[in-house]
């Protein structure tokens, strides 16, 4: 009897041991290759927003989403989260402060409605922009209150005041309208007549789940963005911004990601894969996604972002922007113990790189949500360039980075550990 069992026990550990290490080959760099090649390829075209190849790629990620038995978010049976950006185009304006004209070019409105008239009766509140602020800090803030407002915009501001039509390059649809006056008059009675061509277009981002276990309210994210810049001017012959390590490496970690976590197929808490569009024209594919669910619910994001090249330390190492923001570095360090990786903080500080990928726009929430990444920013030699291609890449090491995401992010996919949240009052 105890031969019998002794044998048992045997068979029993080792058909655990085989499972573990077919899981753990499931992220390797062939397959990293695979994916990568298609999504970096000519073919693709540099994947620009609004292209005919984004959706292409978008395709392909939802088809690997699909074979690795990914759900679809909110049970809507597509893996396109898809949404609308609308642009307006000026037509014309006219704009009066106690009945004196005003000149058009001191005036910005930002709005989606195709025709706006308002004056000092239209419930509208009248707020002073002084001098000595942030400009587009401040404009930004009242277009996202969500309130109507006319803003009385310091002349100090006159050099930088027509960058404010920015705001109109790519809009959610709003409720509120906001008008910007670059003026020293603060009017008793004002008349504004605004007229817009509104533009439609529809974007995409990618997103698969694998519910939670137990804490099925409790969100991980692992997320990188799909798009890239296109085609443009040509070099060498060559005029294709591929985007292989920008960001088709995070991308590709994405998916692996998910393959790993669905055969693995231990998550307490819902895990979220997603592929965000229009990263490089204005965070829009993330700032959509954020909106989907209550931020408070979400434990941790990963986002990954170009990861295909050697850290300044080599290989078996990666950095970590805002690290000092949470404590999730160290969780992640922590549960990479003995393997003899090193997840570093973000030596680039100058460069500002938690606030210029897609992780900040969950941050700017609460959620303790950091990118992870390898490139060398100071020095980086392919950065937005046509020669960012697969062949620059080291998919071994780009695997090895992989792995060590997944195996860092376990106990919070368990449920185990919560990182800190972070301080908004504590970001510009």
């Amino acid at each position: 009897m105890k031969k019998i069992f002794a044998t048992w026990l045997l068979l029993t550990v080792a058909t655990f041991l085989f499972a573990q290490t077919k899981v753990e080959n499931i992220i390797n760099a062939k397959e990293v290759e695979r994916i990568e090649r298609v999504l970096a390829s000519d073919e693709m075209k540099g994947r620009r927003v609004f292209s005919p190849e984004i959706d292409k790629a978008a395709d392909f990620i939802a088809a690997e989403f699909k074979a690795a038995g990914l759900e679809s978010w909110n049970n809507s049976g597509t893996y396109r989260q898809e949404f609308t950006i609308l642009t307006p185009r000026f037509k014309g304006l006219t704009c009066s402060f106690d009945q004196q004209a005003v000149d058009a070019k001191n005036v910005v409105v930002i709005t989606t409605s195709g025709s706006l008239t308002i004056n000092e009766k239209s419930g509208y509140e009248k707020v002073k922009l002084s001098a000595g602020v942030n400009l587009f800090t401040e404009a930004q803030k009242y277009i996202r209150s969500g309130k109507n407002y006319v803003v009385l915009v310091d002349t100090s501001y006159s050099k930088n005041f027509g960058r404010l039509t920015g705001f109109k390059r790519g809009m959610f649809p709003m409720k509120n309208n906001v008008v910007f006056v670059l003026t020293t008059v603060d009017p008793s009675t004002y008349s504004i007549e605004a007229q817009h061509e509104i533009t439609e277009q529809k974007l995409s981002n990618v997103v698969g789940i694998i519910p939670g276990k137990s804490k099925k309210d409790e969100y991980v994210i692992f997320s990188g963005h799909y798009d890239h810049i296109g085609i443009g001017k040509p070099v060498d012959g060559d005029s294709i911004f591929n985007g292989a390590n920008d960001d088709a490496a995070g991308t590709t970690a994405v998916i692996m990601l998910a393959k790993y976590y669905k055969a693995l197929n231990n998550n307490e808490r819902t895990i979220i894969f997603a592929a965000f569009t229009a990263e490089e024209s204005g965070g829009y594919g993330a700032q959509y996604f954020s909106k989907q669910f209550d931020p408070a619910k979400v434990a941790a994001m990963f986002n990954i972002e170009m990861i295909g090249t050697e850290s300044k330390w080599g290989k078996n190492s990666a950095y970590i922007t805002g690290y000092e923001k949470t404590d999730m570095g160290a969780i992640m360090q922590k549960n990479l113990e003995g393997t003899g990786f090193t997840f570093h903080p973000d030596p680039y500080t100058d460069q500002n790189l938690f606030y210029r990928s897609d992780n900040a726009t969950l941050a700017r929430l609460g959620v303790p949500a950091h990118t992870i990444s390898t490139s060398k920013m100071d020095s980086e030699p392919n950065y937005h360039k046509v020669s960012d291609e697969v062949e620059t890449l080291d998919m071994d090491n780009m695997a090895m980075i992989i792995k060590s995401i997944a195996l860092s992010a376990r106990s919070i996919v368990a449920g185990k550990d919560s990182p800190t949240r972070v301080k908004v009052e504590e970001l510009r």
